[in-house]
C-alpha cells in the first residue's frame, strides 16, 4: 500500500484558532467538511499535505488518515496496526515516534498504547524487511498519531513532524513569548492583510511584527524550515516538493510600502526582536524602537494597532497593571484616531480599565489561559 488515493486530512491547531485556520484552508482552495475546537477536517490526496504544510500560518500539524478501525483492546490495536503495510511507507532504519490520545476503559496509560503501536510497526518491519526501526519521543522523522475513543480508533500519519508553530526564527524568545501561530491568528482576526500599517507596541521578542511582515510579503511560513516528517517517507516526492517550494517562494513580494512598527520599553526585548527578525529575513521591513508604548510613532492615515500587555498572572501584579491598561485607552484616544485598536489579554477585569467600548471580543487561548482579542474603533 502506498499513499495514493483520497482520504481525510485532519489539520490541528490551538484552542480557539479553528475559525481562522478554516478560512486559511478555504483560501488554499479546499472545502472544510467539519471543524472542532482544535482542528478542521478536509478530504484530499496525500500530495495536498505538501501544500498545506508550506502555507498554513495558524496550524499545528497536518495529519493524513491511514486507517480507521474498530478497536476494543490493546491486542486489537496491535493486530490492526501489524496488518498495515508499513514497509511501503517507512524506509529501513528510519526513526519513528508515536503520539496518542486514548479514551478507552481497557487502557489506563496512553504510553502503553504507544508502546503497543510501536511494537506492531517494528515487528511488521522486521517481518517484511529484516530491519527494526529506531523509535523515541522526538517528532523529527516518521510520526504516527493515534486517536482512540471507546471502541473506535483512527491512525494518522503526521506529515509535519514538529509543530508548524516552530518556524525556526525565534532564537531569543524572552519570558512568556507569544507562539507564532497565535500571533498569526491575532493578525488574521484583526483583519490584517499586509495592505495597511501595523503598529505593535509592547512587542516583546517581536513575534507579532515578524508574522505581520511575512503576511505583508505574502511569504509562506513553511518556507522558513526544511525538515518535515513527510520528507522522511519512502514515497516522498522530492522533485514535486522542491518545485512546490520554488513556486511558493515566487509568489512572495520583496518589499511593502506599508509600515510595520514595533516598540518595547525594554532595550533587551528590542535587541531580541531584531535578532529574531534577522533570522527570519524580515528585519529590513520592521521599524524597531525601544520606548514607552505611548511614545510609539503612529503613521498618518489608518491601520491597525495591536498590543499584547501583561495579564497580571502573579499575585499582586494586577494592581500594578491598572495604570498600564488605563494608559492604553488614553493612547488609543489621543494618538490613534483613524486606526483600529486591538488588545490581546487574558485578564478581562484589567481590560475594563481601558475605558473604551470594545466592538468585538474574539475568544482565543494562550496556552491554557482563556483570552480575548478586544477590538476598539477610533473614529
Amino acid at each position: 500500500m502506498k499513499l495514493h488515493g483520497i482520504n481525510k486530512i485532519l489539520i490541528t491547531c490551538a484552542r480557539g484558532i479553528a475559525p481562522f485556520l478554516a478560512e486559511e484552508v478555504k483560501a488554499l482552495g479546499y472545502v472544510v467538511e467539519s471543524s472542532h475546537e482544535t482542528g478542521v477536517v478536509i478530504t484530499g490526496e496525500f500530495i495536498d499535505t505538501y501544500k498545506l504544510n508550506l502555507n498554513l500560518r495558524t496550524a499545528y500539524n497536518v495529519l493524513f488518515l491511514l486507517k480507521q478501525f474498530r478497536c476494543a483492546s490493546a491486542d486489537d490495536l496491535y493486530k490492526k496496526t501489524f496488518d498495515f503495510a508499513w514497509e511501503n511507507i517507512i524506509p529501513e532504519g528510519e526513526y519513528i515516534s508515536v503520539v496518542s490520545q486514548v479514551n478507552n476503559p481497557t487502557i489506563r496509560n496512553s504510553m502503553f498504547a504507544n508502546q503497543k503501536l510501536k511494537d506492531a510497526i517494528a515487528d511488521r518491519m522486521v517481518r517484511k524487511t529484516g530491519s527494526r526501526p529506531d523509535a523515541g519521543p522526538e517528532r523529527k522523522n516518521i510520526v504516527i498519531h493515534l486517536y482512540w475513543k471507546d471502541k473506535e480508533a483512527w491512525m494518522y500519519l503526521n506529515t509535519s513532524g514538529n509543530k508548524l508553530a516552530d518556524r525556526g526564527y525565534r532564537k531569543i524568545p524572552l519570558i512568556a513569548p507569544m507562539q507564532e501561530t497565535l500571533a498569526a491568528a491575532c493578525l488574521l482576526a484583526a483583519g490584517y492583510t499586509g495592505k495597511e500599517h501595523l503598529v505593535n507596541p509592547m512587542c516583546g521578542s517581536g513575534t507579532i511584527a515578524i508574522e505581520a511582515a511575512l503576511i505583508a510579503l505574502n511569504k509562506a511560513p513553511g518556507l522558513l524550515r526544511s525538515n518535515y516528517a513527510l520528507t522522511h517517507l519512502k514515497n516522498f516526492d522530492k522533485e514535486y516538493w522542491q518545485s512546490l517550494r520554488k513556486d511558493t517562494l515566487a509568489l512572495a513580494r520583496k518589499k511593502t510600502d506599508l509600515r510595520i512598527i514595533a516598540t518595547d520599553i525594554s532595550p533587551k526585548a528590542i535587541d531580541a526582536a531584531i535578532k529574531n527578525a534577522k533570522t527570519c529575513g524580515v528585519d529590513h521591513l520592521i521599524e524597531f524602537k525601544a520606548c514607552d508604548f505611548a511614545e510609539t510613532d503612529i503613521p498618518e492615515g489608518s491601520g491597525i494597532v495591536l498590543l499584547n500587555p501583561e495579564y497580571g498572572e502573579r499575585m499582586g501584579d494586577e494592581e500594578k497593571l491598572v495604570p498600564v491598561y488605563k494608559n492604553i485607552g488614553d493612547f488609543f484616544k489621543k494618538r490613534c484616531q483613524g486606526y483600529t485598536g486591538y488588545v490581546f489579554t487574558g485578564n478581562l477585569e484589567l481590560a475594563k480599565k481601558v475605558h473604551l467600548h470594545a466592538s468585538r471580543r474574539i475568544p482565543l487561548y494562550n496556552g491554557d489561559i482563556d483570552c480575548r482579542l478586544l477590538k476598539y474603533e477610533m473614529y
